[in-house]
């Protein structure tokens, strides 16, 4: 049965068109482009994006995180619970998928890469930059993990900050820092009219990004 609720819902796209002239020949320089861009245009949260892992299993999952770095023009940079389920599936399955959409620019940009931890070093610096109750939230939340209560969480952070008193900043958990994705995969998505959207895929060659349309 046809939901004409949600089938009948359409938007035409038609702000900006995407040819291969428009591009840059480095793929994360492409894409710093589209970042600046986004933050130009002050739209709501431009540096989440949607990050998909995979169990042992085969079982997908995926949850909205905040881009937090691109080191060295060459990787995309997040922070998390190592002990969280997307913690623990990217330690055994070490692929992973982005994708960043921008509704009020009428793109997104969907990346695939190997993933690796951060460098220690860089995890506590971001770690110890964050506000106080980031800090004690990181300590206090055992992520992914089923709890009794609200209250339970709330008590726990409690604790936290009476063991820790006044130090401030904390030192980083053992179980908390950083993933870089390094990609070999980035596809730029324009919106067009008549859903004949444009699309620009980078495939890593070597050292070398190699470019493409594809069929929308």
């Amino acid at each position: 049965m046809i939901d004409p609720q949600l089938a009948d819902l359409r938007k035409t796209y038609a702000q900006r068109t995407l040819a291969e002239a428009d591009v840059l020949p480095d793929a994360m320089h492409q894409f710093r482009q589209w970042m600046d861009e986004a933050l130009a245009a002050q739209l709501d949260e431009p540096t989440a994006f949607t990050l998909s892992t995979v169990s042992g299993t085969g079982q997908p999952s995926s949850r909205v995180v905040l881009l937090k770095g691109l080191p060295d023009d060459a990787g995309f940079l997040f922070y998390t619970n190592y002990d969280s389920r997307k913690g623990q599936e990217l330690a055994a399955q070490p692929l992973a998928a982005l994708n960043f959409f921008w509704p009020g620019l009428e793109r997104q940009v969907r990346v695939e890469g190997r993933i690796e931890k951060a460098p220690e070093e860089m995890s506590t610096e971001y770690f110890q930059s964050r506000p106080r109750s980031s800090q004690l939230g990181a300590w206090a939340s055992p992520q992914s993990q089923i709890i009794g209560s609200r209250e339970e969480l709330e008590a726990r952070e409690a604790a936290i900050a009476t063991e820790f008193g006044a130090q401030n900043p904390l030192p980083r958990p053992a179980h908390w820092g950083g993933f870089i994705l390094r990609p070999h995969r980035l596809e730029f998505w324009q919106g067009r009219p008549s859903r004949l959207h444009d699309r620009i895929v980078y495939e890593l060659q070597g050292s070398a990004w190699h470019r493409s349309r594809l069929a929308p």
